[in-house]
Protein backbone atom coordinates (compact mmCIF):
# COMPACT_ATOMS: atom_id res chain seq x y z
CA UNK A 1 0.00 0.00 0.00
CA UNK A 2 2.87 2.65 0.87
CA UNK A 3 5.65 2.83 -2.10
CA UNK A 4 7.58 6.05 -3.75
CA UNK A 5 7.41 7.70 -7.43
CA UNK A 6 9.83 9.60 -8.40
CA UNK A 7 9.05 12.87 -10.25
CA UNK A 8 11.43 13.73 -12.84
CA UNK A 9 14.38 16.17 -12.16
CA UNK A 10 13.99 19.83 -13.18
CA UNK A 11 16.88 21.98 -14.06
CA UNK A 12 19.39 19.32 -14.50
CA UNK A 13 18.52 18.44 -10.59
CA UNK A 14 17.78 14.56 -9.79
CA UNK A 15 14.43 14.46 -8.07
CA UNK A 16 14.04 12.63 -4.48
CA UNK A 17 11.51 9.80 -4.21
CA UNK A 18 7.98 10.99 -3.10
CA UNK A 19 5.57 8.73 -1.40
CA UNK A 20 3.09 6.77 -3.17
CA UNK A 21 -0.36 5.22 -1.23
CA UNK A 22 -1.45 3.03 -3.53
CA UNK A 23 -4.09 -0.19 -4.12
CA UNK A 24 -2.58 -1.76 -6.79
CA UNK A 25 -3.37 -5.01 -7.89
CA UNK A 26 -2.27 -4.95 -11.37
CA UNK A 27 -6.11 -4.48 -12.60
CA UNK A 28 -6.90 -2.87 -16.15
CA UNK A 29 -8.70 0.13 -14.56
CA UNK A 30 -5.79 2.30 -12.73
CA UNK A 31 -7.24 5.58 -11.20
CA UNK A 32 -4.97 8.29 -10.46
CA UNK A 33 -5.85 10.44 -7.11
CA UNK A 34 -4.78 13.70 -7.56
CA UNK A 35 -5.51 15.50 -4.26
CA UNK A 36 -6.46 18.81 -2.99
CA UNK A 37 -3.27 20.53 -1.03
CA UNK A 38 -2.72 22.73 1.75
CA UNK A 39 -5.41 22.86 5.17
CA UNK A 40 -7.79 20.93 2.81
CA UNK A 41 -5.35 18.22 2.74
CA UNK A 42 -5.36 17.65 6.28
CA UNK A 43 -9.12 17.70 6.23
CA UNK A 44 -10.02 15.24 3.51
CA UNK A 45 -7.09 13.11 3.87
CA UNK A 46 -8.67 10.48 5.62
CA UNK A 47 -11.87 10.49 3.78
CA UNK A 48 -9.47 10.01 0.25
CA UNK A 49 -7.98 7.07 1.73
CA UNK A 50 -11.72 6.17 2.27
CA UNK A 51 -12.59 6.43 -1.51
CA UNK A 52 -9.80 4.54 -2.46
CA UNK A 53 -10.58 1.33 0.28
CA UNK A 54 -13.84 1.69 -1.52
CA UNK A 55 -12.73 1.68 -5.36
CA UNK A 56 -10.26 -1.48 -4.35
CA UNK A 57 -13.68 -2.78 -3.58
CA UNK A 58 -14.70 -1.84 -6.57
CA UNK A 59 -11.96 -3.33 -8.54
CA UNK A 60 -10.64 -0.26 -9.36
CA UNK A 61 -6.84 0.13 -8.22
CA UNK A 62 -6.12 3.99 -7.16
CA UNK A 63 -2.70 5.70 -7.30
CA UNK A 64 -2.02 8.38 -4.49
CA UNK A 65 0.93 10.05 -5.54
CA UNK A 66 2.79 12.86 -3.00
CA UNK A 67 3.86 16.10 -4.68
CA UNK A 68 6.86 17.47 -4.09
CA UNK A 69 6.79 19.92 -1.07
CA UNK A 70 3.65 17.88 0.00
CA UNK A 71 2.86 15.73 3.27
CA UNK A 72 6.30 13.87 4.09
CA UNK A 73 8.44 15.59 0.81
CA UNK A 74 11.53 16.38 1.69
CA UNK A 75 11.77 19.34 -0.98
CA UNK A 76 11.05 22.87 0.12
CA UNK A 77 7.22 23.62 -0.64
CA UNK A 78 7.96 27.45 -1.46
CA UNK A 79 10.57 26.19 -4.34
CA UNK A 80 7.66 24.58 -5.53
CA UNK A 81 5.19 26.11 -8.91
CA UNK A 82 1.70 25.09 -10.12
CA UNK A 83 3.23 24.14 -13.60
CA UNK A 84 5.76 22.02 -11.75
CA UNK A 85 2.76 20.43 -9.82
CA UNK A 86 0.97 19.95 -13.29
CA UNK A 87 4.47 18.13 -14.95
CA UNK A 88 4.91 15.86 -11.91
CA UNK A 89 1.06 14.72 -12.03
CA UNK A 90 1.37 14.23 -15.67
CA UNK A 91 4.91 12.21 -14.73
CA UNK A 92 3.07 10.04 -12.02
CA UNK A 93 0.23 9.42 -14.71
CA UNK A 94 2.63 7.68 -17.04
CA UNK A 95 4.94 5.84 -14.81
CA UNK A 96 2.21 4.51 -12.88
CA UNK A 97 0.34 3.76 -15.86
CA UNK A 98 -2.80 5.54 -15.40
CA UNK A 99 -5.76 5.01 -16.93
CA UNK A 100 -8.39 7.19 -15.45
CA UNK A 101 -8.03 10.46 -12.94
CA UNK A 102 -10.01 11.66 -10.04
CA UNK A 103 -9.07 14.89 -9.43
CA UNK A 104 -10.41 16.68 -5.44
CA UNK A 105 -10.89 20.29 -5.28
CA UNK A 106 -7.51 22.02 -6.16
CA UNK A 107 -6.32 18.85 -7.64
CA UNK A 108 -8.68 19.50 -10.24
CA UNK A 109 -5.88 22.71 -11.07
CA UNK A 110 -3.22 19.99 -12.00
CA UNK A 111 -4.91 17.20 -13.27
CA UNK A 112 -3.74 15.41 -16.63
CA UNK A 113 -5.99 16.44 -19.43
CA UNK A 114 -4.83 13.42 -21.30
CA UNK A 115 -6.79 10.96 -18.70
CA UNK A 116 -10.40 10.28 -18.92
CA UNK A 117 -11.94 11.05 -15.04
CA UNK A 118 -13.90 13.12 -12.72
CA UNK A 119 -13.10 16.42 -11.02
CA UNK A 120 -15.01 16.25 -7.64
CA UNK A 121 -15.67 19.46 -6.56
CA UNK A 122 -13.03 21.33 -8.32
CA UNK A 123 -11.81 24.16 -6.19
CA UNK A 124 -10.49 27.60 -8.25
CA UNK A 125 -7.21 29.06 -7.36
CA UNK A 126 -8.59 32.57 -6.45
CA UNK A 127 -11.14 31.14 -3.99
CA UNK A 128 -8.56 28.97 -2.52
CA UNK A 129 -5.52 32.21 -1.83
CA UNK A 130 -8.97 33.72 -0.54
CA UNK A 131 -10.58 31.31 2.25
CA UNK A 132 -6.46 30.71 3.20
CA UNK A 133 -5.95 34.59 3.96
CA UNK A 134 -9.26 34.81 4.90
CA UNK A 135 -8.09 32.67 8.02
CA UNK A 136 -5.05 34.36 8.47
CA UNK A 137 -6.84 37.99 9.04
CA UNK A 138 -8.72 36.55 11.57
CA UNK A 139 -5.88 34.77 13.42
CA UNK A 140 -3.76 37.96 13.17
CA UNK A 141 -7.46 39.80 14.27
CA UNK A 142 -7.67 37.18 17.24
CA UNK A 143 -4.14 38.05 18.32
CA UNK A 144 -4.11 41.59 18.03
CA UNK A 145 -2.42 42.24 14.89
CA UNK A 146 -3.27 44.43 12.25
CA UNK A 147 -3.34 42.55 9.04
CA UNK A 148 -5.54 43.38 5.46
CA UNK A 149 -6.35 40.75 2.26
CA UNK A 150 -4.49 43.36 0.49
CA UNK A 151 -1.40 43.92 2.15
CA UNK A 152 -1.12 40.24 2.25
CA UNK A 153 -1.77 39.72 -1.39
CA UNK A 154 0.78 41.89 -2.44
CA UNK A 155 3.39 40.64 -0.39
CA UNK A 156 2.22 36.90 -1.73
CA UNK A 157 3.17 38.26 -5.15
CA UNK A 158 6.45 40.24 -4.11
CA UNK A 159 7.94 37.54 -1.92
CA UNK A 160 5.65 34.42 -0.81
CA UNK A 161 3.32 34.05 1.97
CA UNK A 162 3.24 31.32 4.59
CA UNK A 163 -0.42 30.63 4.94
CA UNK A 164 -1.91 28.32 7.73
CA UNK A 165 1.80 26.90 7.97
CA UNK A 166 2.22 26.46 4.58
CA UNK A 167 4.85 28.14 2.97
CA UNK A 168 3.88 29.77 -0.41
CA UNK A 169 6.79 30.69 -2.86
CA UNK A 170 5.99 33.73 -4.92
CA UNK A 171 5.51 32.27 -8.70
CA UNK A 172 3.08 29.55 -7.07
CA UNK A 173 1.01 32.46 -5.24
CA UNK A 174 1.06 34.14 -8.72
CA UNK A 175 -0.37 31.53 -10.20
CA UNK A 176 -3.08 30.70 -8.13
CA UNK A 177 -4.54 34.55 -8.36
CA UNK A 178 -5.32 33.39 -11.94
CA UNK A 179 -5.38 29.40 -12.17
CA UNK A 180 -9.08 28.03 -12.83
CA UNK A 181 -9.90 24.26 -13.23
CA UNK A 182 -10.84 23.00 -16.66
CA UNK A 183 -12.45 19.69 -18.02
CA UNK A 184 -9.77 17.97 -19.79
CA UNK A 185 -11.31 14.88 -23.23
CA UNK A 186 -13.23 12.70 -21.76
CA UNK A 187 -13.47 13.87 -17.66
CA UNK A 188 -16.73 15.40 -16.14
CA UNK A 189 -17.46 17.14 -12.72
CA UNK A 190 -18.89 15.71 -9.75
CA UNK A 191 -20.35 18.37 -7.60
CA UNK A 192 -20.39 17.79 -3.93
CA UNK A 193 -25.19 18.29 -4.53
CA UNK A 194 -24.83 14.95 -6.16
CA UNK A 195 -22.76 13.55 -2.70
CA UNK A 196 -24.96 14.66 -0.55
CA UNK A 197 -24.43 16.87 2.66
CA UNK A 198 -21.81 19.30 3.20
CA UNK A 199 -18.23 18.91 2.38
CA UNK A 200 -15.38 17.90 4.44
CA UNK A 201 -13.45 20.56 4.14
CA UNK A 202 -15.63 23.14 5.68
CA UNK A 203 -15.51 21.17 9.07
CA UNK A 204 -13.09 22.76 11.43
CA UNK A 205 -11.40 19.86 12.24
CA UNK A 206 -10.20 16.46 9.70
CA UNK A 207 -13.64 14.54 9.49
CA UNK A 208 -14.87 11.62 7.56
CA UNK A 209 -18.27 10.49 5.70
CA UNK A 210 -18.27 6.65 4.82
CA UNK A 211 -21.86 8.01 3.05
CA UNK A 212 -20.31 10.32 1.34
CA UNK A 213 -17.62 7.91 0.05
CA UNK A 214 -20.00 5.21 -0.87
CA UNK A 215 -21.68 7.81 -3.03
CA UNK A 216 -18.40 9.35 -5.19
CA UNK A 217 -17.28 5.99 -5.75
CA UNK A 218 -20.65 4.73 -6.80
CA UNK A 219 -20.76 7.61 -9.15
CA UNK A 220 -17.55 6.58 -10.83
CA UNK A 221 -18.53 3.28 -11.14
CA UNK A 222 -21.60 4.20 -12.37
CA UNK A 223 -19.80 6.50 -15.36
CA UNK A 224 -17.32 3.62 -15.89
CA UNK A 225 -20.20 1.55 -16.46
CA UNK A 226 -21.50 4.22 -18.98
CA UNK A 227 -24.27 5.42 -17.33
CA UNK A 228 -25.10 9.14 -17.20
CA UNK A 229 -23.99 10.47 -13.93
Amino acid sequence: MLSTWTPPARDGTPAGDELLVAFDRGRDLRLLVCPTWFDEANKLRRFTLEVMRRLDGAGIDSLLPDLPGCNESLAPLQQQTLEGWRADMTAAAEALRATHVLAIRGGALIAPHGLAGWHYAPQSGPKLLRGMIRARTIAAREAGRAETAEALMAQGRAEGLTLGGWAIGPAMFAALEEAEPALGPGQSEIAQSTVGGPGLWLRAEPGEDGGQADRLVARIAQSLAGAPL
